[in-house]
């Protein structure tokens, strides 16, 4: 477990909101487009993507409570260029404003030392 001391956090940060946005789209697109063996399959891969989330999330050496502020804010911004690509959705003004405050939130969070 001491080489995981010496990763980067943001690898495993990236890592798992990949794995989260990819396994929920590979879910949703499960539901909505497929049947049969076709959705029981793409299900099951959307659940080992999102069970690599929680456990990348996780490996990250830093305390969970800073993690989660960085990860939300990472978790948008990734959010949207997959909801792009496998969706072909542009983001709304409202939506890029709730995000920017996401992301400040996150950054505040993550770096903001009291004290």
């Amino acid at each position: 477990m001491k080489s995981i001391q010496n990763i980067h956090p943001v690898f495993f940060l990236i890592v798992a909101t990949l794995l989260e946005v990819c396994g929920d789209a590979i879910i949703r697109t499960s539901i909505y487009n497929h049947s049969g063996a076709m959705r029981v399959g793409l299900m099951v891969a959307g659940m080992l993507l999102l069970f690599g989330y929680g456990f990348f999330l996780n490996l990250a050496p830093v305390e969970f409570g800073k993690v989660v502020g960085l990860y939300i804010a990472t978790l948008f911004i990734v959010w949207q260029v997959i909801n792009y690509v496998a969706f072909r959705s542009i983001p709304s003004l409202p939506i890029l404003t709730g995000g920017a405050m996401i992301i400040a939130g996150g950054l505040i969070i993550t770096f903001w030392q009291p004290k």
